[in-house]
C-alpha cells in the first residue's frame, strides 16, 4: 500500500472578480470547505441551493447534519460558479445513474468530484479529455467495525496488510486504502460495490492531508504532478 501523503499547500483564495479562475488541461485544482460551526452561515447558504439540493438537505435528519451538508453544497455551488461565470442558484448538476455528479451542455467541459466527512468539504476540478475524477475524503476516528469494513471492502492482501500493522498504523492505512477506492470508483462513476468496466484502465491515485485529522484521496486518468495542484480555500 502506498503511504506517501502530501500535505495541504494553503494558499487562500476568494472567489471575486479578481479570483483568476481559469483551468487549462491537465491541472488540477483542489478547494476546501468549512463546513462546521465556523463556517458559512446555513440559512444564507440554503439560498444559494438548488431545488434538488434542497431535497437532499432535507432528507437528513439531525440538524447538525443538515448544517454541514448546506455549507457544504452551497460551497460547491460557489466554486463551480466562479469558474462558470454565474450565480451560484443557477449551477445546475446532473447525476448519471449510479449517482456521479457531473455538468452537462456548455458547461460540460468542467469536471468536477465532491466529498464532504465531519466539518470539512473537499472539491476537484479539472478539465480537457482526460478531465474525469474523483476525490474522497475522510474524518480519521476509531470505529468499532473496523475489521469488518476492512474485508468487506478491500482485497485480501489489503486486508491482511491492515491485520498485521499495530492500531494506530491499522487506522490510518485503512483510511488510506478506504479514501483510495471511493477516489477510484468515484472518476469513472461505477459504484462502490460494482468492478471496473472490461477494458479500463485503473486511474492514477495519491494521498493528501487537507486539514488536521482528515485524509484524502484524488484519482484521475493521468495525475498532474503534485508539485502542480492549486490548493485553494473557500472563504466566506
Amino acid at each position: 500500500m502506498n503511504r506517501h501523503i502530501t500535505p495541504w499547500r494553503p494558499a487562500p483564495n476568494r472567489p471575486n472578480p479578481d479570483f483568476d479562475a481559469r483551468l487549462e488541461p491537465g491541472e488540477l485544482h483542489l478547494w476546501r470547505i468549512d463546513t462546521g460551526e465556523g463556517g458559512a452561515d446555513p440559512d444564507r447558504c440554503g439560498t444559494l441551493l438548488s431545488e434538488a439540493q434542497r431535497a437532499r438537505v432535507d432528507a437528513l435528519r439531525h440538524d447538525t447534519h443538515r448544517a454541514r451538508y448546506t455549507r457544504a453544497l452551497a460551497g460547491l455551488n460557489r466554486i463551480l460558479a466562479t469558474y462558470l461565470d454565474r450565480p451560484p442558484a443557477q449551477i445546475r448538476i446532473e447525476r448519471h445513474p449510479t449517482g456521479k455528479p457531473y455538468l452537462d451542455g456548455a458547461d460540460r467541459w468542467l469536471s468536477f468530484s465532491f466529498s464532504h466527512s465531519g466539518d470539512l468539504a473537499l472539491v476537484a476540478l479539472s478539465a480537457g479529455p482526460d478531465a474525469a475524477l474523483g476525490v474522497d475524503c475522510e474524518w480519521v476516528r476509531p470505529r468499532a467495525n473496523l475489521p469488518a469494513i476492512a474485508r468487506r471492502l478491500f482485497e485480501p492482501a489489503t486486508v491482511a496488510e491492515l491485520e498485521a500493522l499495530s492500531e494506530p498504523e491499522r487506522l490510518e492505512c485503512f483510511h488510506l486504502a478506504w479514501t483510495a477506492l471511493e477516489a477510484d470508483v468515484k472518476c469513472d462513476g461505477r459504484g462502490l460495490f460494482r468492478p471496473r468496466p472490461p477494458g479500463s484502465a485503473a486511474p492514477e491515485i495519491a494521498h493528501l492531508v487537507p486539514a488536521p485529522g482528515y485524509i484524502a484521496a484524488v484519482a484521475c486518468a493521468r495525475l498532474p504532478p503534485v508539485e502542480t495542484w492549486r490548493m485553494l480555500e473557500l472563504c466566506d
